[in-house]
């Protein structure tokens, strides 16, 4: 999931979250936000991001295919 937080002339800023599992099957939910800006050409010259793993049980997905 992610969700437009702001925006502005060459400037996105956005909330995500997904999850995924590691090679022994423990699920995680990463969650944070995620700063771009793109150069005169539309293509992204600085990426930021911040972002949480939380360990959660396959029962507690929130997002499945």
């Amino acid at each position: 999931m992610k969700e437009l937080w702001a925006f502005h002339q060459n400037r996105i800023s956005v909330r995500f979250e997904y999850e995924w599992h590691d090679a022994s099957g423990q699920w995680f939910r990463t969650h944070g936000n995620e700063h771009w800006e793109f150069d005169d050409n539309g293509l992204m010259r600085r990426r930021d991001m911040s972002a949480n793993d939380v360990p959660i049980d396959e029962r507690d997905r929130r997002y499945r295919p």
